[in-house]
């Protein structure tokens, strides 16, 4: 296992949506235990393949309080989603040093290939739906940043680089 390092926002993976996985496979397996690896080194509570680089449907997603629950996810996908919404501060380590209050829905139930090559359907509520939607959003291509104004997104892109360069 290793952590790896995360891809920029300018670059165009981050922009881009992720393959489909066909099956899960020892690599699968693999990425899945670096990403968590990276995740928890963030420390975060979410990680999309593509914020690495690797552009395959692949995401974790750990919302627990005593860690070490992961759900491993290919070819997340939304079912349904509560009429009730969340608001939330997220952020990204592709886009250091900032955040913004994002609005999703507060459930949903997902449907995913599971790290036993299965076809599993979950609902998650909370922080972990946040979560969810926020890496469904990276491996469609989309990032946060995206549900805001362009103004609030040129600024706050600003802000990441300035305080990047540092």
């Amino acid at each position: 296992m290793a952590v790896r390092p995360f891809i920029p926002y300018e670059d165009k993976r981050l922009h881009t949506a992720a393959e489909p996985v066909e099956q899960i496979t020892e690599t699968v397996r693999m990425i899945w235990d670096d990403m968590i690896e990276t995740m928890e080194a963030m420390p975060g509570v979410g990680l999309a393949a593509p914020q690495i680089g690797i552009m395959m449907r692949l995401a974790v997603v750990d919302a627990s309080d005593k860690r070490g629950q992961a759900v491993r996810m290919a070819n997340p996908e939304v079912l349904h989603a509560s009429v009730q919404m969340r608001r939330h501060d997220e952020a990204s380590p592709n886009l250091p040093g900032i955040f913004a209050t994002i609005e999703r829905p507060r459930a949903v139930t997902v449907r995913f290939l599971n790290d036993q090559g299965e076809i599993e359907d979950r609902d998650f509520v909370g922080l972990w739906a946040t979560s969810v939607q926020h890496q469904i959003d990276h491996l469609n291509g989309k990032t946060y940043v995206d549900h805001l104004s362009p103004l609030r997104r040129k600024m706050l892109v600003q802000k990441s680089a300035k305080l990047s360069k540092r």
